[in-house]
């Protein structure tokens, strides 16, 4: 399980995210509310709530929860303001880790990070404590059926994305954040809506954690993405296959 992939993050978690489903639907109704607030209440003319609804209809959430939370971000609905925060530390193994939460309470938000940091053999720091070791890129990603490996890095490569990783699991396009938004839509109007596109932090290199370290690690990351505030979560952890599927069995 390489942290540098979220898509590949997440695999070992689907069953028990299934099982919250809801916990993941309040998670994107708050992207989409955020996103909406941030700019026009229309996906074609804002591209990060097109990218939420895509999200959103991914997970199969319901239209009309969808557009309530579109309305939320709109003047006259909801009231809360949510603001983007960032935490970094490190996790057990000397993981290092960067959260991402939209909060309507940063001492709440905080205080629960912390605790989960504390709890599960890990250390919160300061702002830019670990994001050093990352890069901040654009991430596009499509299923293994969307096309061939060829294609998409021929089609990649020509909207100006920087790399093209293909496997028999999909296509992994990492852009610049600046040429983000381009990439995207042009792989979009050729191959149709990504499974996932946003903005990500990308580690410089990845760490293998012993298995002790890494059962923790599972732990703190299911805690934390288990949280209500906290959209993502990324490290520059590297834990092979075979005891991914031990410590999840």
């Amino acid at each position: 399980m390489a942290g540098h992939s979220q898509f590949k993050n997440i695999m070992h978690r689907k069953g028990a995210q299934d099982a919250k489903r809801s916990k993941i639907f309040n998670k994107l109704a708050r992207e989409i509310t955020v996103a909406a607030k941030a700019g026009l209440p229309d996906p074609a003319s804002n591209p990060r709530l097109r990218a939420a609804i895509t999200a959103a209809r991914q997970q199969n959430m319901p239209r009309d929860r969808i557009d309530r939370a579109i309305k939320s971000g709109t003047p006259g609905g909801d009231d809360a303001n949510y603001e983007e925060v960032r935490y970094e530390g490190y996790g057990p193994g000397g993981v290092a880790l960067i959260v991402e939460a939209l909060t309507d309470n940063r001492n709440r938000t905080a205080s629960e990070v912390r605790s989960a940091f504390s709890k599960h053999g890990g250390s919160l720091g300061e702002t830019n404590s670990v994001s050093f070791m990352f890069n901040r890129v654009g991430a596009v990603y499509y299923p293994a059926s969307a096309a061939s490996a060829d294609a998409m890095f021929e089609a990649a490569l020509e909207a100006g994305a920087d790399n093209v990783e293909s496997d028999d699991n999909g296509h992994e396009v990492t852009t610049t954040v600046e040429s983000f938004a381009v990439v995207r839509d042009a792989l979009e109007e050729k191959f149709g809506a990504a499974e996932s596109a946003r903005l990500t932090w990308k580690p410089l290199n990845t760490v293998a954690p012993p298995e002790d370290a890494a059962a923790s690690l599972i732990k703190l990351l299911d805690v934390l993405e288990d949280n209500d505030d906290v959209q993502t979560v990324e490290g520059n952890y590297d834990i092979p296959a075979d005891l991914l599927e031990k410590l999840t069995a």
